[in-house]
């Protein structure tokens, strides 16, 4: 079977331009139509992001919801993995996981921020929580399922000659579940960056984008709101197609050829 064809280099940044134009000429077109004090054009908004950047209230908003983001997703992945990869090699486990994520991933990341703030209390930890548990479910069953086309003859060869289940999972597993692997870690990354804006505009707590985004929202700052949401889009594309894009094409640099 053939693999499907990608786009590489110039066309695929033409591509990437030509997105970003249509969603801003979009933008720009609503801002036409509507009174300014409801849609603000692309200028006014950028005039405001330039004089933001420069405030320390933001740039602190902005680190406090990348340490939540990264001790979340950081957390997702690792379990993800790891259960993943153990499901591949106890197979009634597998099957007791796939059942648990099936029931849990039903339920929307945000609508366990209630449970886990009285458990937990205000502060960082709930936001965290949300955000691994949002990024968890796809990233192992990324995993798990990637295992179930590991090859059974690379299985049995690894275990005539010897190898433990640890072995088995470092030399056999974990190799052959890379591609989907990676992929897992991509849409793992959309789950969290949502749960993370969806919690800090809910919690309230301290600083962030969520509830920069939320109190822009409540004083009725149209301008405040749409600068929000360009920083979450700019921020989310450039994570997903600048660091995990670069990562999986260094890791898979044969499916690019």
């Amino acid at each position: 079977m053939s693999q499907p064809r990608r786009l590489t280099g110039p066309k695929k940044h033409l591509a990437v331009v030509l997105a970003v134009l249509f969603i801003l000429l979009t933008w720009q077109a609503a801002a036409w139509s509507l009174p300014s004090f409801l849609m603000p054009g692309i200028p006014t908004v950028l005039e405001r992001l330039f004089a933001t950047v420069q405030e320390p209230e933001f740039r602190e908003g902005l680190y406090g919801s990348m340490s939540r983001l990264g001790s979340g997703y950081g957390f997702a992945l690792l379990f993800g993995i790891g259960f993943g990869l153990v499901g591949g090699v106890l197979f009634f486990f597998r099957e007791i996981l796939r059942s648990a994520i099936v029931i849990l991933q039903s339920i929307p990341s945000i609508a366990w921020v209630p449970l886990f703030l009285i458990v937990m209390g205000f502060g960082n930890l709930p936001i965290i929580v949300v955000v691994a548990l949002a990024a968890f479910f796809p990233m192992a069953l990324s995993v798990m399922n990637a295992t179930e086309s590991v090859q059974p003859v690379h299985v049995s060869a690894a275990r005539v000659m010897g190898a433990s289940r640890w072995q088995l999972l470092r030399r056999v597993y974990l190799p052959a579940v890379m591609p989907e692997l990676i992929t897992g870690a991509q849409l793992a990354f959309g789950n969290a960056w949502r749960a993370l804006i969806s919690a800090e505009m809910l919690i309230g707590f301290g600083q962030g984008l969520g509830r920069s985004l939320a109190y822009s929202g409540e004083i009725a700052d149209m301008v405040g709101v749409m600068m929000n949401i360009l920083v979450i889009a700019i921020l989310a594309t450039l994570i997903d197609q600048v660091v995990l894009e670069k990562f999986k094409q260094r890791m898979l640099r044969y499916q690019y050829v």
